[in-house]
């Protein structure tokens, strides 16, 4: 344990930044709002302390089998800093803001075609909504969609050339995945897959679902993502992240499926026979 305490400090000190990014690079922030996130960053750097300095698994995933976890974060990371930066300018932005800003909207307006997220998010902007707002949403929408879909496109790439999880073929599959009991329910391949399908078609919809409920929500409570930078930043990256963590879940837990349905052909143990928490090298 004390050998992971390094490592632990140091994941939990780039946890804690990346959610402090916003709140540091956007202007017109409340001192409540400015100690709320404070308060949200301390936790979940301790959370993070707490799973990677524990030997035993807790909650999070794929602890030992990167760089699933850096993938993820690098997507939340990179969503939150370009929407942040390309906010943070206002009437006297940095070329760089003004970059960014320009990227996001060009690829908000790709990406406004019928039936896709970006094109609901907007149909659902308050009538109210001026052009310089509805630009912000668009651009936002851009930037998280463009980080989004490159974070799924390496993750893709290495699970290739890197034959991920393992290029030797080992897996603890209950360390990795401590919420999951191999030994419960049907075959270990069958709950896989399925599982893995669940989370693949949950990306898929949670980009269509998430906007109207938020939009349900906001209402009922008087809020609006609308209503400061730091909020619509946070919202749009939220809404771009979970979709994208959802598919990286899912196409993990159907790469597993299908190594462990390799490795008992190997070893012509069809029927199941095979050890289903550990796939031996």
């Amino acid at each position: 344990m004390i050998s992971q305490l390094p490592g632990a400090c140091f994941r939990a000190l780039l946890v804690a930044v990346t959610i402090l990014v916003p709140s540091l690079l956007l202007r017109g922030q409340t001192s409540q709002v400015t100690d709320a996130i404070l308060l949200v960053a301390i936790f979940a750097a301790l959370f993070v302390v707490v799973e990677y300095a524990s030997i035993c698994p807790s909650l999070l995933e794929f602890r030992h089998a990167p760089p699933f976890n850096r993938v993820r974060f690098g997507i939340l990371f990179g969503i939150l800093a370009l929407a942040s930066i390309a906010l943070s300018g206002g009437t006297d932005a940095s070329p760089l803001a003004r970059l960014l800003l320009a990227i996001g909207a060009l690829l908000g307006h790709a990406t406004d075609l019928p039936f896709s997220p970006v094109r609901l998010v907007l149909w659902l902007l308050p009538e109210a909504a001026s052009p310089v707002q509805v630009q912000a949403v668009r651009a936002t929408a851009g930037l998280a969609y463009l980080v989004s879909l490159t974070g799924l496109t390496i993750f893709a790439i290495l699970i290739r050339l890197r034959g991920w999880p393992s290029p030797t073929g080992s897996f603890n599959l209950w360390i990795n995945l401590p919420t999951f009991d191999p030994t419960a329910g049907a075959d270990v391949v069958r709950r896989l897959g399925r599982d893995g399908a669940v989370n693949i078609l949950l990306g898929i919809l949670i980009p269509y679902v998430a906007p109207p409920v938020a939009v349900v929500a906001a209402r009922f409570y008087g809020v609006s993502m609308l209503d400061s930078d730091l909020m619509l930043v946070w919202m749009m990256s939220l809404w771009a992240f979970v979709p994208a963590a959802l598919l990286l879940r899912g196409i993990a837990m159907r790469r597993l499926a299908v190594l462990i349905l390799q490795k008992r052909r190997r070893i012509g143990a069809a029927d199941g026979a095979a050890d289903p928490a550990f796939l031996p090298a």
